[in-house]
């Protein structure tokens, strides 16, 4: 009787471990995404777009650098009015703050292409690595080269019951 009692709990024990075993893995996702060519174009395509606005800025910088050593050397030849002068300074001052915002404009561009570019391809990704972790079962994946997880089954979020935890309705 005791050998069966042990023999039928050592099976439910092994059933029920087995059942709340979780699988986990891991990717290299630095290391696929260096192998897929459409990553490749996109970085090409970034770069010269990023060029091309690089080029247009340092344009504008050297117009502007021109024109501040003219007025300087006017200035130091006693060839102009302080007022004139004040009032050139005064241009100067607003086209170097114009340059600012291309300078903003042109980071809010990259980002904006960046992501037109990449998001695609990150779907795709994100896609593969979903299917690839529903087949094997895997509740969890995580990513060894930026130590964060790249997929988790919905049965894993605890966000709603934290969120009632702390009596958030919302």
């Amino acid at each position: 009787m005791k050998k069966t009692f042990l023999l039928t709990f050592g099976l439910v024990l092994s059933v029920a471990a087995t059942g709340f075993a979780q699988k986990f893995g891991y990717c290299n996702s630095a290391q696929i995404l260096t192998l897929v060519p459409e990553v490749k174009a996109a970085d090409s395509d970034l770069k010269a777009f990023q060029t091309q606005l690089t080029k247009r800025g340092q344009d504008m910088v050297k117009v502007l650098q021109d024109k501040d050593a003219e007025l300087q050397r006017k200035k130091s030849q006693g060839t102009i009015s302080p007022n004139d002068y004040e009032t050139q300074a005064a241009k100067l001052k607003e086209e170097e703050e114009k340059i600012g915002k291309y300078e903003q404009e042109v980071m809010e561009q990259l980002a904006k292409k960046r992501e037109e570019l990449f998001k695609p391809i990150f779907d795709r990704f994100n896609k593969a690595m979903s299917d690839v972790a529903k087949e094997k079962g895997f509740m969890l994946v995580f990513d060894t080269n930026t130590q964060v997880v790249l997929y988790a089954d919905e049965s894993l979020d605890v966000t709603k019951d934290v969120k009632t935890k702390l009596g958030i309705t919302n």
